[in-house]
């Protein structure tokens, strides 16, 4: 077994093939285990933990995503995974001999006829603390001898060093997923990392920004501003995948686009037109996820203003054209964003929402692409542009 970890074992990147074929090395060798399951912990806004669980009876590996709510349910308060990550000490049950007041994770275990149950913590790092969790569970009438849960245990430290790569891979793609955006990390941790690393690329562009927010952070006390910020947030970008990440971004993300930055009170959204995405398709996803980032935005307004709030405004500028997608800034921090003409005019375009007093306003390129009829608003100069320019609205009802 041990030679299988650090030779084959080791080079299984996809925690659940790795959870799969370590419950097939260690019956092959003489466990008797009917279901493996194989908790890390992780750093991650809405994430404090992933799990893979193996049954021998499907031989199918099934992912469990703990949210940061998980440690104050009923489900964990005095699980065995609470009492390991507590106390840093292994927990043994007989399943075909639990007292009256037994836990639930014992009690559904040998409901479906498991006999015994050995939760082992994994420590990782200097400071010895537990950051991954081993629980092994057997359908055999004897259970576990001393033996078995001996081997176990010797087992469980030579997987420390393997489970310990596991955890710090998620969560360097957690991390970089969080603060630059899921794409950008994969160019990132790609090795896209130096200064002018770059791509040209077209995509359907949005920048929007908050109305009045300059004078509503002046006369709200701080908190009350983090709360509005937050709350702009979540309706433009909330909800990834239900069960698996609750990331960011349903209404941008959900369309194929990705939020790239966040300045100040601003917003800088791309739809990467690619293999997957033509023009008509990213610049109709872009212009939808704004439809419904403003019909959100109106249902917030209602409850805010049920409890006295200030109504959150945004504007959106909406544009598509060729950018520089990369790295810029100085040779060690640098800053991955898109850049160009067509990002500028993107900016002046929301910046325009004001004075035409319209929330959602688009270039001539990108109206010509969209399937949602529009209007011709008129031109406007913009900085840094020779000519004036066309700007679009959609048409009113």
């Amino acid at each position: 077994m041990i030679e299988w970890v650090f030779s084959a074992g080791r080079r299984i990147e996809s925690d659940n093939e790795f959870v799969q074929q370590l419950a097939h090395q260690l019956n092959h060798h003489g466990a008797s285990i009917d279901r493996l399951m194989v908790s890390l912990l992780t750093l991650n806004p809405q994430l404090v933990g992933t799990s893979q669980t193996w049954l021998k009876s499907t031989d199918t590996t099934t992912p469990i995503y703990a949210t940061h709510g998980v440690r104050i349910s009923e489900r964990f308060i005095g699980s065995p995974l609470a009492v390991i990550y507590e106390t840093h000490k292994h927990v043994r049950q007989r399943l075909d001999k639990l007292p009256e007041d037994a836990h639930r994770a014992y009690t559904e275990l040998a409901e479906d006829g498991f006999t015994d149950y050995l939760a082992l913590p994994v420590l990782f790092g200097e400071t010895a603390q537990p950051g991954a969790a081993i629980i092994i569970s057997t359908k055999r009438k004897s259970g576990f001898s001393d033996q078995d849960i001996e081997s176990f245990r010797r087992i469980r430290d030579y997987l420390a060093p393997v489970l310990e790569v596991h955890s710090l891979r998620h969560m360097s793609r957690s991390l970089m997923n969080t603060y630059v955006g899921k794409r950008t990390s994969e160019k990132v941790l790609a090795g896209m990392i130096k200064r002018g690393d770059a791509d040209t690329i077209n995509a359907a562009l949005w920048f929007s920004d908050l109305r009045n927010f300059t004078q509503i952070t002046e006369t709200l006390p701080a908190d009350q501003v983090l709360d509005m910020l937050n709350e702009y947030f979540e309706f433009v970008a909330a909800d990834m995948l239900n069960e698996y990440f609750e990331f960011v971004a349903a209404a941008v993300n959900a369309r194929g686009g990705e939020i790239l930055r966040f300045i100040g009170d601003a917003m800088l959204i791309v739809f990467p037109i690619d293999d997957h995405m033509c023009d008509q398709t990213a610049c109709n996803a872009a212009i939808d996820a704004a439809i419904d980032a403003q019909n959100t935005l109106a249902t917030l307004n209602h409850q805010r203003r049920r409890h006295n709030k200030p109504a959150i405004e945004f504007g959106v500028g909406l544009n598509v054209g060729e950018v520089i997608y990369g790295n810029v800034g100085a040779p060690d921090r640098l800053d991955f964003t898109v850049m160009g003409p067509a990002v500028n005019r993107t900016a002046r375009l929301e910046s325009l929402t004001k004075e035409f007093d319209c929330n959602i306003l688009f270039s001539h390129k990108f109206s010509e692409l969209i399937e949602i009829p529009s209007q011709f608003m008129g031109t406007r100069a913009m900085k840094g542009l020779a000519e004036p320019q066309a700007v679009y609205a959609l048409c009113e009802t």
